[in-house]
């Protein structure tokens, strides 16, 4: 049975100039996947006609005629934008008529308009922001990274087990090790909130392993780490400009004089393997978790590249169900 993904292809910095060739590249790769462009239906016929390409049985386009800007109050988007693109593309979701959603349109309006428009699952307050970084072991999924920055102890516990669902589900890991993000790894540190919810983890079934530290995100032996939606934001733009202060210094060091560009020449295929390593166009993509239906959230300045490696991600959830195992999950915690 083929999957249909809705991508907002008016979404993001650069719109259909990114998402067309994206979703092209992505129909290539994928045999059982259909793709539905929703948007302003010119401008995406254009981008088609540019890369040789027309709707097909595969590729259809659904017509919007408004579109969420990138700054746009998200309470004024969801009021007032019903047949934007971003709109349209989770209807259509909700609608069955298809089995996830990508956008790289305004973040907190697509937030927003999803939990408006699909809903929260049962026993999950919030949706929480997911996403993949690079690790020494792999990656590590992290969450929440910014939908929900002070977080009661419960929360933080619903948090654990959608990410460890996640991590089993995309990552076919048997029982992903959980760690509770914290200031130290003793028993006395921490806020209430976090003592309280390592204390429902403990009680838990899942494989909890404790607190975790900041280094741990790429260092650790972990899966899934968990925590606030405010140090999760932190801690991930931290980690881009770190990522950008070492490609700045390496740069540098490399182009001083002569010799230093004929070592760099030497060393060209390690840089590459490394930059390719933690290039973050590769881990492009954020879940959603905790809707009644699967929505990825692409970097608003993604390029062809970046997207499609949201469009897989998207793919990915919706063969697993990733919805339906959370809502199975949380039902045996609640039960």
């Amino acid at each position: 049975m083929a999957n249909t993904i809705s991508l907002d292809a008016m979404g993001g910095d650069f719109g259909p100039t990114v998402v067309v060739p994206a979703a092209l590249n992505a129909l290539k790769k994928y045999a059982d996947l259909n793709l539905i462009l929703v948007g302003d239906q010119a401008k995406i016929e254009y981008e088609l006609e540019q890369a040789s390409s027309s709707p097909s049985e595969r590729l259809k386009i659904h017509h919007a005629t408004q579109v969420v800007e990138m700054n746009e109050a998200p309470a004024q988007a969801l009021r007032s934008k019903k047949d934007s693109s971003m709109r349209v593309a989770i209807n259509l979701v909700k609608e069955d008529q298809a089995q996830a959603c990508v956008s790289a349109g305004n973040t907190g309006a697509l937030m927003a308009t999803a939990r408006y428009v699909l809903h929260t699952l049962a026993g999950i307050d919030r949706p929480a922001i997911n996403t993949t970084l690079p690790a020494l072991n792999g990656h590590t999924h992290m969450l929440d990274l910014g939908a929900n920055v002070d977080c009661k102890a419960e929360k933080l516990f619903q948090f654990a087990v959608m990410g460890s669902v996640l991590a089993s589900a995309v990552d076919e890991i048997a029982s992903p090790k959980v760690g509770l993000l914290n200031v130290g790894s003793e028993a006395i540190k921490g806020n209430d909130q976090v003592k309280e919810a390592n204390i429902l983890l403990e009680n838990s079934s899942l494989n909890y392993i404790g607190y975790v530290e900041g280094d741990d995100i790429f260092c650790g032996d972990v899966d899934v780490i968990v925590c606030d939606g405010f140090v999760g934001n932190v801690s991930l733009k931290t980690s881009e400009g770190v990522a950008k202060l070492i490609s700045s210094y390496a740069k540098r060091s490399f182009t001083k004089n002569l010799f230093t560009k004929f070592i760099a020449l030497l060393a060209t295929p390690i840089l590459n393997e490394f930059k390719n390593s933690i290039d973050p166009r590769r881990y492009n993509g954020a879940s959603l978790l905790g809707l009644k239906g699967i929505v990825i959230k692409s970097h608003g300045g993604a390029d062809a590249f970046s997207f499609e490696r949201a469009i897989t991600i998207a793919y990915i959830e919706a063969k697993k169900s990733v919805p339906t195992l959370i809502d199975k999950q949380l039902e045996n915690y609640l039960a």
